[in-house]
């Protein structure tokens, strides 16, 4: 995700948010592509507790120590390509809140980037509403945000964009079929969803 220029961006406020922003950050490569030998070798490193996140983390950690990068290969496209008719999962806004491809949830997206001022890589061939650019916009507003305003952004960005479908969304996920790896990552992003919006609300 690429600011347009003559953008400042700033450092996280705290350590809650640069946590925030790995989280988005982990979960947005995972979904938008398969992992390569560097990001398996991540996952065998995650450390876990007793919390549900930290639950969740050692599933992930576990499923990564068995699962080679062609195994991690062959289940992202069973999810999100498949054959034929395609794959198990259809990650975009657009399908889980309007039932089709390219509605008014991307237009609507399309529309507040250009407001954010931000901009898709170049080289990702996806519509804006797959679910890995919309985390990834998360992401780069808790890194690009100030006290005074960049908190609100981050809630109004996430109740419009993200709140709506990514839980349903993680929740298919986490019981899906075809996945391994991909299940415990529906955990961590069921569980990152639930914990954004209580601290949201908190915050209100």
């Amino acid at each position: 995700m690429r600011k347009k220029q003559n953008e400042q961006t700033s450092s996280p406020r705290d350590e809650s948010d640069f946590l925030r922003a790995r989280f988005y950050a982990l979960l947005s490569r995972l979904l938008g592509c398969p992992p390569d030998s560097d990001t398996l070798d991540l996952l065998r490193a995650l450390d876990g507790d007793e919390t549900p996140m930290g639950c969740a983390l050692s599933a992930l950690r576990e499923a990564a120590r068995v699962s080679s990068v062609d195994d991690a290969r062959d289940e992202y496209t069973r999810l999100f390509y498949g054959v034929g008719a395609g794959g198990e999962l259809l990650p975009y806004a657009s399908h889980y809140l309007s039932g089709l491809l390219y509605d008014r949830p991307l237009a609507d997206l399309r529309a507040e980037m250009a407001r954010l001022r931000l901009r898709q890589d170049e080289d990702v061939h996806e519509p804006e509403d797959h679910i890995a650019t919309v985390l990834e916009i998360m992401h780069t507003l808790i890194l690009d945000g100030d006290a005074s305003h960049g908190r609100q952004r981050q809630e109004d960005f996430f109740a419009a964009h993200v709140l709506p479908w990514a839980p349903n969304f993680f929740a298919e996920l986490e019981a899906a079929q075809n996945a391994a790896l991909y299940v415990p990552l529906g955990s961590v992003g069921r569980l990152l969803m639930q914990i954004e919006r209580q601290a949201f609300e908190m915050a209100a």
